[in-house]
């Protein structure tokens, strides 16, 4: 079992916070991105998506996950949990210091996650409090203006990995 960080970072301008619609453990996020299998290193053709709200009962376990995946290439099975609890939004502080911040964290077995992709369901709050929600940041920026705080508003740079989560 190994634990990833999702860690996410961007550029902002008049921009408070970034995260998920519903907050950092919004059961209904859907989080997006490619798998790669820990048995034969295959990469898997299309994006998977894991959320919270969906639970699958794990094949000859008492257990469940978020997800359970067959590899195509070597057959090995894998699963991917979501730990909710931990992960914290991007803020104007650590976008400023160019610092990346733990969005989510997943138990990961016989896979690693790569290539995160940013789709809908992003919540913007402006420097001035305005939230505009279900933003959809799949094509890298978003650019807005906030009425309330009569200024633009805009992510740019928008940047994504995952690491492995030390301790617990």
């Amino acid at each position: 079992m190994v634990n990833y960080w999702l860690m996410i970072t961007a550029e902002f301008e008049n921009v408070a916070t970034l995260q998920p619609q519903g907050g950092c453990d919004d059961p209904s996020f859907t989080y997006f991105f490619k798998m790669k299998c820990g048995s034969c290193g295959e990469l898997t053709d299309k994006e998977t998506c894991v959320a919270l709200e969906r639970s699958v009962q794990i094949p000859g376990s008492k257990g469940t996950a978020n997800l359970v995946q067959k590899c195509k290439f070597c057959e090995r099975e894998g699963t991917v949990s979501l730990i909710p609890g931990k992960g914290k939004p991007l803020t104007q502080e650590l976008s400023e210091a160019g610092k990346y911040t733990g969005l989510m964290m997943f138990d990961c077995r016989g896979y690693e996650p790569v290539g995160f992709l940013f789709e809908g369901g992003w919540m913007v709050e402006t420097a001035a409090g305005t939230k505009f929600e279900d933003v959809d940041l799949s094509d890298g920026e978003f650019m807005e203006y906030d009425e309330k705080g009569k200024c633009s508003v805009m992510i740019s740079n928008l940047k994504s990995g995952f690491v492995v989560a030390k301790g617990k």
